[in-house]
């Protein structure tokens, strides 16, 4: 289990934040109803044949980790406003950014999957190998990272701007 002080700060909007506290109280309000019908289910006999109990009792599983989960984000998390200063990379700033070799850009929130998860912008973790390389870098800084296959990629810093919501 990943305790607060493994974890990183993570940066959060307060709509962010809000949106993830409505959905921590929910799911911890819905645990008796759901207590409810793994009792309801028990009671229909036998357990090794009851797959309606076995199916209740996976979706418990999964909302006490998902409960878990929004705890530990909530409880890292710093709530504020995205960074305003332009031209460094930093969680909560939208990154510009060219592969070598390649002519395209890519252009990208660094923050958490929740605080982006409402957005049309692509996310991408600070914590991840690209987000981790770029995570300091000024504009027209290029860097390196590691590939899942060992090989070395860089990318070109082309902006970084704050986050605008």
């Amino acid at each position: 289990m990943v305790t607060v002080s493994d974890t990183q700060v993570t940066w959060l909007t307060q709509e962010a934040y809000d949106r993830l506290k409505a959905e921590l109280d929910e799911l911890i309000a819905y645990r008796p109803v759901m207590a409810a019908e793994i009792n309801a289910r028990r009671e229909e006999g036998d357990l090794r044949e009851n797959g309606g109990y076995h199916a209740a009792r996976e979706e418990q599983g999964k909302q006490e980790a998902r409960i878990r989960q929004l705890h530990e984000l909530l409880q890292a998390a710093k709530v504020g406003e995205a960074p305003t200063t332009k031209g460094v990379a930093a969680p909560g700033t939208v990154l510009t950014i060219r592969y070598e070799g390649d002519d395209e850009t890519e252009t990208f929130l660094l923050a958490t999957r929740e605080e982006g998860a409402h957005g049309e912008m692509e996310v991408y973790s600070p914590s991840s190998p690209l987000g981790k390389a770029l995570n300091g870098a000024k504009d027209g800084e290029t860097v390196e990272y590691e590939l899942p296959n060992g090989k070395l990629q860089k990318v070109t810093l082309i902006e970084a701007l704050p986050y605008a919501g």
